[in-house]
């Protein structure tokens, strides 16, 4: 007998950001402040922070590995697993409450049509692994931090950050390995910053979550759906 119609369709694949779409509002920004009211960021890493998220604001050019090297001050030298609880802890403390249910909701639809559901985010890689045992994505890609030879946190990204194209060739490779070239399709995404267009851009069915402007000006000018979820 030849192969159903079913059997030969490309597996759909749907992708969801995560800060800003997900959930509402950055794990980044949270920690930064978690991590200040807890004295463990000094003064002038706060103060490069601060002129990081100026630039960040006005859209120009970022080291994203700069950044999260500074933030990564906090805990360098310190042993993984110890770290990796220390943001499980603020993840269950300050993230989980901030998850939108909207995303639930189009997680719980995708799967009932047969759909497979990743994640793909800049967030550190403890928090997202936090955000898999609560919520129903299938994988997911996130930023890593490097381990020194005795298994303690670096300030150094393992790889790149998890952001702009980076997301979509992570995607590629996953899933040209899981299904063969040419036998999938990234059938939705889901986000809401500017940097995400590559990712959306990609998409059948490209989905700006309350978006920022510049991807608002995209969403419009390309007829892509525009959610709100505030």
């Amino acid at each position: 007998m030849g192969a159903t119609t079913e059997s030969m369709a490309p597996k759909e694949l749907v992708v969801f950001d995560f800060d800003g779409t997900s959930i509402s509002g950055e794990s980044p920004l949270q920690l930064v402040f978690y991590l200040w009211r807890k004295g463990m960021l000094k003064k002038r890493v706060m103060l490069k922070l601060g002129s990081w998220g100026v630039r960040y604001k006005l859209r120009l050019p970022q080291d994203e590995s700069w950044v999260r090297g500074l933030v990564f001050t906090a805990f360098e030298g310190k042993p993984k697993a110890e770290v990796d609880e220390f943001l499980r802890g603020f993840c269950d403390e300050v993230i989980v409450p901030l998850f939108r249910p909207q995303a639930d909701a189009e997680i719980a639809r995708h799967h009932a049509e047969g759909r497979e559901v990743l994640l793909v985010t800049a967030s550190f890689e403890p928090i997202i692994e936090r955000i898999m045992e609560l919520h129903a994505f299938d994988h997911q890609f996130s930023t890593r931090m490097r381990l020194d030879a005795q298994g303690n946190y670096t300030r150094q990204v393992e790889g790149l950050p998890v952001e702009g194209e980076e997301k979509l060739r992570l995607l590629r490779l996953y899933a040209d390995e899981k299904y063969g070239e040419g036998k999938w399709v990234l059938s939705h995404a889901y986000g809401d910053h500017h940097s995400d267009r590559t990712l959306l851009s990609f998409a059948q069915h490209p989905c700006a979550v309350t978006p920022d402007q510049p991807l608002e000006r995209t969403a419009k000018k390309n007829g892509w759906q525009i959610l709100d979820w505030e």
